[in-house]
This record gives structure tokens, sequence and C-alpha cells, in this order.
């Protein structure tokens, strides 16, 4: 078990919590880590793109003239690729891009990311972060002059729905519950800012 300091919203240390070396201190996979984004990434192309071949444009169906005696080269139809208004040949068709790596590869990826911050010192933990209303300038000015961030992911229980309408405005910052914890969304931010609560609910989702 990894012991960390929680500290709260000034960065005084308030006590300190022991987490699963399993989730927390594991040696970062930069293989998991490409296998994991790539799903995110290649999961979000549509994939409609729809181009006519020859066969899908309409008409064409006769062949323009016949095949000898006329001094031209022969054509078996005006749709074919090389005509204008013809078909497109070898087409892009419509597909599916969807790739899923298996359950360990995904569950693997996001410990190296938490393992990850954890060795850059750049996780903090808190006691608890609570806002007296959504406001978003406030939790600007929690983040930026009393923790001292300026890019992080904040994660919390969705139940604190004044920290997550304050901190979804923000431009460089951004705040998910913990089932919402994504690889994409810890590597896109510098900072790793979770409540105690919730470093225990990934404790227990991923161990």
């Amino acid at each position: 078990m990894a012991k960390f300091d929680v500290v709260d919203l000034d960065l005084k240390k308030v006590s300190e919590i022991e987490l699963s070396d399993d989730v927390f201190g594991t040696e970062p996979n930069a293989h998991l880590f490409y296998e994991v984004a790539k799903m995110q990434q290649i999961n979000r192309r549509r994939g409609t793109v729809g181009v006519k071949n020859t066969s899908l444009v309409s008409g064409g169906g006769k062949k323009p003239w016949k095949q000898k005696g006329t001094g031209r080269a022969r054509q078996g139809s005006i749709r074919a690729s090389h005509w204008v208004g013809g078909g497109k040949a070898m087409a892009p068709k419509a597909r599916d891009y969807f790739y899923r790596p298996p359950r360990k590869v995904r569950r693997g990826a996001l410990k190296s990311a938490l393992s990850l911050r954890a060795q850059e010192k750049t996780l903090i933990i808190l006691d608890g972060f609570s806002l007296d209303a959504p406001k978003s300038k406030q939790a600007f000015e929690v983040l930026t002059k009393r923790l001292k961030l300026q890019n992080a992911l904040v994660i919390d229980d969705k139940g604190n729905t004044n920290l997550h309408r304050s901190v979804r405005n923000l431009a460089k910052f951004d705040v998910l519950p913990p089932e919402g914890l994504n690889l994409e969304a810890v590597l896109r931010h510098s900072h790793l800012v979770l409540t105690s609560a919730a470093a225990k609910t990934l404790e227990g989702a991923l161990s």
C-alpha cells in the first residue's frame, strides 16, 4: 500500500491515505496508453462517407457506340470512372471503425495513468472540494490561486453538483465523476485532483 498526503484547499496536509500499489503504484505502460487512446479516438469516427462507383451511378446501361468501326476507343458505359459524370473507381464506402481492446488492457491503461501522475508528483488528493454555489469564478480562484494549478482534471462524486457545474465551464480545467474517468482526460491535463472519497472509489473499481 502506498501512502499519500491528503491536503486541504490551501495545500496544507491534514492527513494521510493508503492506496493500493496495484492502482497507484504500477509501472506506466506506454503500449497500454497507445491501445486505449487509439480506441477513444477511432471510436469517434463516424464512418459515414459514401461515394458512388460505376454500378451505383444512374444511367450508362447502354453501350455508347458499337465496338468496332467508328475509329474511336471502345467504350462500354458513359458512367465508367474515366467519363465526366461517371462513378468513382475504388470508391470509399461507409464502414464501422469500432475498436475495443480487452477489459484488462482498458483497466491497465487507467492504472498506468494514475501511477504516472503519482510518480510525477502531479496527483493531488483533497480532503474535500465543496463550493457554496455553482460559481465558475469561485472554482477558478480555488484552483489557480489556492491550489496553484494552471491545468487540471478534477475527480469527485457526481453528487457534488456545485463543483461539477462550476468547473465544467473553465477552459483549462475539467471535472468528471470517478466512473467517468478515462485515459485521454487524464493525459490531456498536467495535474490530477482527486478527493479522498474519489480516490477510494477508483481504488475499489480498478483493484
